[in-house]
This record gives C-alpha cells, structure tokens and sequence, in this order.
C-alpha cells in the first residue's frame, strides 16, 4: 500500500474526498478541515494500492491539485488492515509489480541531479578504477563499479525516452557526461603526480590479464549491457533497490572512465580509444534495453487497466 498526504483546498474538497471514497483501491480516507495554515487547506489522507495508485494521481491531477494543493506519496513500512488487504485484492496485478510513474519520475529526476555528492563518489569511483586497472585488480574494478552512480542520470534519459518526457534530457545528459568530464578532470592530475613520483608507468597502466576487459569491448559487452539495463529499470520501476547493486557490477562504465584517466595521466595513449569504445558500448546498450523496457511496461500496465474496468472494477481511467 501506498499513503496520500493532500493539500486540498477548501472547494476541492467535497470532490476529491468522493473520488477517494469511489474507488476500491482507496481505503483509509480521513478528512481534517483547516489543518493546513500555510497555505490554508484541508488535509486528506489515505492509503492506495500500488497496483492502483497511478489512476488515482492521475485524476488528483486531472483536478489541477499538485498546482493548487498538495500531493505526498509515501510507503508504510507496516499496514495491518483487513480493509487494505481488500483494497490489494481490489488491485489489478502483484503489488511487487505496480508501477507508480510519479514516484520513478521523481526518484530519477532527484538522483540525476549534477550535485557535489554525484561528483564526489563519480570521482571516487573513477579513482578506484583507476587503481584497479594499474594493479590489474578485479576487487577494486568492483569495488568502483558498486561506489559509481552513474546509472541514475542513465535511467533518467531511459524514462524521457519512454514516456516521454523530453525535460529530462538535458538534466541527464549533463550530469552523465559533465560527471564522466569532470572525474577524468580531477582524476588525471592524480595519476600525473602518481608517475612523477614512480608510483605509475604506462608499462603499469598497459598491462594485467585480468583486467583487459575494460579496454577490449566485444558483443558480449553489448550483450550485458542490455541485460543490465532491463534488471536496472525494473529494479527501479518495482522500488527494489537490491537487484541495482547488481546492474552496478555488471557494466563497465566507471571502469572504463577510469580507465581513460589512467591512461592519459601516465601517456599511454594507445588504449584510450578501447576505453571509449567500452564506455560507448554499454552505454547505448543500457540506454536501449532501459527504454525498450519501459515501453513494454507502459504497454503492459495499460492492458491490465482495460482489464480491470472492462471486468467492472472502479476506479479512473489512466
């Protein structure tokens, strides 16, 4: 279940407390006139399924009410309530399934935001890559790609495509490819001062078995790359956040950064064009697989809608 907090103002009320109470996914509603004093309104509270969440905002928009009130989507830890297990049942789908398109959008929307937090661990995990690239250290290369949290601004530009909505992009893009510059940027003087002090050779840099991957991108990059990109954007869509720790490691973005810094701080130039190809490969494979997932989704969940209605459940169209 989900809870609603609203803002509601006062000539609003009467309609969005009956929209609340007419459909089955809603229970729980509780009205306190007045609460609000800045800016004055009435508070409604109450608790959604997940399946059925998306229908419900959407018609509290379609009342204007995230302009002239307010609207709080949150997730109990806990609900014991034999009116919400009805409320579940009156649900289309898997709770674990339900998608809730205003929760994912604002969740990218905040995480690709290009912050000194971004850039710090971005930064970070190029280091570390780096490092695991000069020692031909497989732990570090995965301890990178797990500090590395590059594929937020990557699902963002996956949710403007699929959709869509195309406002995204630039905010993505920026923090994507402005964090990719600015990590290589403090990174490299780091590897300069390294080889100056004989902690960091091209020979260094240029070799280690056990880490070539990063330099030597192949159809199993792609390959991986898109199947990390649909475990990402369901592991987002369906708020598990485990299953992301695993897209994390599986793709070779921050290692290849890392890579490109290493290699032009000590001037070993002649790997740097297998790291871009790598950053490329998996980029555009996670670009696509994210988004292709996202409109099988979309597609999906708008099926499972008709369903519902053309089998006599309440509830507001999508």
């Amino acid at each position: 279940m989900l809870h609603l907090r609203m803002r509601v103002p006062a000539p609003l009320t009467d309609q969005v407390v009956g929209l609340l109470c007419d459909d089955d996914t809603v229970t729980n509603v509780a009205v306190l006139d007045d609460a609000y004093a800045k800016p004055p309104g009435t508070l409604v509270t109450a608790d959604v399924a997940r399946e059925g969440a998306n229908p419900v905002v959407a018609a509290l928009r379609a009342l204007d009410l995230h302009h002239v009130g307010s609207i709080m989507i949150s997730e109990p830890g806990t609900l014991l309530s034999d009116a919400a297990d009805a409320a579940e049942k009156a649900a289309p789908g898997i709770p674990d399934d339900g998608i809730v398109w205003d929760v994912v959008e604002n969740r990218v929307r905040t995480e690709s935001v290009l912050s000194w937090a971004f850039l710090s661990f971005l930064t970070l995990a190029t280091l570390i890559a780096g490092a695991g690239r000069l020692l031909d250290q497989p732990i570090l290369i995965i301890g990178a790609m797990v500090v590395g949290p590059e594929f937020s601004p990557v699902a963002a530009i996956c949710l403007a495509l699929a959709r869509p909505r195309f406002a995204l992009l630039p905010q993505a893009l920026t923090t994507l490819f402005g964090g990719f510059l600015v990590a290589i940027l403090v990174s490299v003087p780091f590897w300069v001062v390294a080889r100056a002090l004989g902690l960091a050779s091209a020979a260094d840099a240029g070799t280690g078995p056990q880490t070539e991957f990063i330099i030597q991108p192949d159809i199993w990059s792609f390959l991986i790359a898109l199947l990390a990109g649909v475990a990402g954007v369901l592991a987002l869509t369906t708020s598990k956040s485990g299953p992301l720790v695993g897209v994390f490691i599986s793709v070779t973005t921050v290692p290849a950064v890392g890579t490109l810094a290493l290699c032009i701080g000590v001037g070993l130039w002649s790997e740097i064009p297998g790291a871009l190809a790598q950053l490329g490969i998996n980029l555009a494979g996670m670009v696509l697989s994210g988004t292709a997932t996202l409109l099988l989704q979309r597609v999906v969940w708008a099926r499972v809608d008709r369903s519902s209605r053309l089998a006599g459940t309440k509830g507001f169209p999508r």
